[in-house]
């Protein structure tokens, strides 16, 4: 653990320095992450630490603008000192950066308060973005998550699909995307291959496919499709 980080680029003219505080209980990748984000115009590391209790000491010492959270970290999990930084500094936001894009990790980090939420696979541009639309107030999400974050909703009812597709309609459209044929899509949903074919063509009429790829792109981009 540390409490600040090496020489940054200077930012252009009148913008604001994100102060950036790393969490993650990997020594390789905290360290990485700290020379990664050290490189970024505009982004200022100013502390980094191996466990979400001394995330939350070095919070309150630094007062970054967002703190970049690991979730499975020892001591102190990153869920609950995202919930602890929210309750006790909600100045200070949280960006989560995790291995982990299941349902229940992004809920439980959502719900604790997190701002944003990214797996590790996202390149240096893409963290950089996230933590200045975090330092604004503002949240991002990989596809992944937006993914699973919209079929949640979808599945819950609080947000109806798009293009006044039904339920069902949402359904055989995400085994289209899959690849599926009309008699495996009718065996995976118990109804008749001829159902199968009116609904397709339904979902077709509905949201302007003229054929099973543009279904399936319409599919991805309104992340109909679970990750």
């Amino acid at each position: 653990m540390t409490g600040s980080a090496g020489a940054h680029e200077p930012c252009a003219a009148g913008a604001r320095t994100v102060r950036v505080l790393v969490a993650d209980d990997q020594q390789l990748m905290r360290e990485g992450l700290v020379a990664l984000l050290g490189l970024v115009d505009g982004i200022e590391v100013v502390g980094d630490a191996g466990d979400g209790e001394q995330a939350l000491r070095l919070a309150a010492e630094l007062r970054p603008d967002v703190v970049l959270m690991d979730l499975r970290m020892p001591v102190m999990d990153g869920v609950t000192a995202t919930r602890r930084l929210a309750r006790d500094h909600p100045d200070v936001a949280v960006l989560v950066l995790t291995t982990y894009s299941d349902d229940e990790s992004v809920h439980a980090a959502l719900a604790a308060g997190a701002r944003g939420y990214l797996t590790k696979d996202a390149g240096r541009a893409e963290i950089a973005a996230a933590l200045r639309s975090a330092a604004a107030g503002q949240s991002t999400f990989d596809a992944t998550v937006s993914r699973r974050l919209v079929d949640a909703l979808i599945r819950s009812g609080a947000v109806p699909p798009p293009d006044g597709l039904t339920a069902r309609e949402v359904e055989v459209l995400r085994l289209v995307a899959r690849g599926l044929p009309n008699g495996e899509i009718a065996a995976a949903l118990f109804i008749a291959e001829t159902t199968v074919k009116t609904h397709i063509n339904h979902v077709f009429a509905k949201i302007g496919a003229r054929n099973r790829a543009e279904a399936a792109g319409y599919a991805h981009r309104h992340g109909l499709v679970p990750g």
